[in-house]
């Protein structure tokens, strides 16, 4: 499909089309959402459990605003299907994508990013690295320039078994500027655990400034992956787990570890400015028991809570959550499946009692 094409659709308000990537396992919640927020939802899956192609009843532009407006807790990313060839001959594929990145007028003069994912069956056996570098052979002539990061447009594409798919879109407008989501972060000399990730991704998904905060609580804190994180950003951390913190942690003048689990543990009134809890625990025990803390947490004080989705039905054990929390006195900023959650969202709070 062709820009004009895509452009009549709209035009004559049938659909627009859009693939749409989950975490693994999660896209029929994606699509639960995508439902809720338009109604008629028709969808193919690409990648089972997580990339879908969807088409709905709205235009473009119109789609891209609701969602933005809505911060959806499943869907990771999106991108207009602008282009759709059927697999066949490589090299014609890939001269007729060229054709249609180089008849959009927008883009020249402009940074573009080329993100590119496949399916495990598609046409296209070589890497998506290999891919990547063949579109941009073949856009050798066009006048752009070409950024993997902070690109004024991203030319999405995805290889499939039976069809090739590929959009034009703002990064802002595709959920995340990362190709399909997938957050990437390097993994450090020493470092304790993976879930500092978690807490890198909330701070760059978030807009969260942690070096502004003074003192943490982290509730179950061993062995340290968000204590190491919160001490590196210059915070005073209590941390509190039964468990033991990797060593490397505790040689920091700044931490306070109480050996102790969470519900024995006494602080001041309003004695810490952020609070962050990474329990694999029961959602609602998880809860309880944070909310129980929360005396400690000052007013306009921030947390950052993983929920783990331990049940069928996500999306109401969520509610139910995010109920009990806002009951304590918490405002939800944000509650989103980020790429390093795996099963479980990550609730960014603000204490406003």
């Amino acid at each position: 499909m062709d820009k004009d094409m895509q452009e009549n659709e709209e035009k004559s308000g049938v659909a627009s089309r859009f693939i749409c990537t989950a975490n693994h396992g999660f896209a029929p919640y994606a699509q639960e959402e995508l439902r809720r927020l338009f109604g008629s939802v028709k969808s193919t899956v690409l990648i089972p459990g997580e990339v879908l192609l969807v088409t709905l009843s709205e235009e473009t532009t119109a789609v891209v605003e609701r969602i933005q407006a809505q911060a959806p807790m499943f869907l990771r990313h999106l991108f207009p299907v602008q282009f759709q060839e059927e697999s066949g001959s490589l090299d014609t594929v890939l001269t007729r994508l060229a054709a249609f990145v180089m008849n959009r007028s927008e883009l020249q003069g402009q940074i573009l990013s080329v993100q590119v994912r496949k399916s495990t069956d598609s046409q296209w056996e070589d890497s998506t690295g290999a891919l990547k570098q063949a579109i941009t052979d073949k856009l050798a002539e066009a006048p752009l320039d070409f950024a993997v990061r902070g690109a004024d447009y991203v030319l999405s594409v995805f290889a499939g078994q039976q069809f090739w798919y590929a959009g034009i879109s703002r990064p802002d407008d595709n959920l995340s500027d990362w190709n399909g989501g997938a957050v990437r972060f390097q993994k450090e000399e020493g470092q304790v655990s993976r879930a500092k990730f978690k807490l890198l991704e909330a701070e760059a998904a978030f807009g969260i400034d942690f070096t502004a905060f003074r003192k943490a609580l982290d509730i179950g804190a061993a062995p340290g992956g968000w204590t190491s994180f919160l001490l590196e950003r210059g915070l005073e951390v209590t941390a509190v787990d039964p468990a033991r913190m990797d060593p490397s942690v505790l040689q920091s003048p700044r931490l306070t570890f109480l050996r102790k689990n969470a519900g024995e543990v006494k602080f001041r009134d309003s004695e810490f400015d952020v609070l962050v809890c990474d329990m694999s625990w029961s959602p609602k025990q998880m809860a309880k028991l944070v909310t129980g803390l929360l005396y400690s947490l000052a007013s306009g004080g921030t947390a950052i809570v993983t929920v783990k989705l331990m049940h069928k039905k996500p999306l109401a054990l969520i509610q139910d959550v995010i109920s009990s929390f806002e009951q304590a006195g918490m405002q939800v900023q944000h509650a989103k499946q980020l790429f390093h959650n795996r099963d479980e969202i990550t609730l960014y709070m603000i204490k406003y009692t």
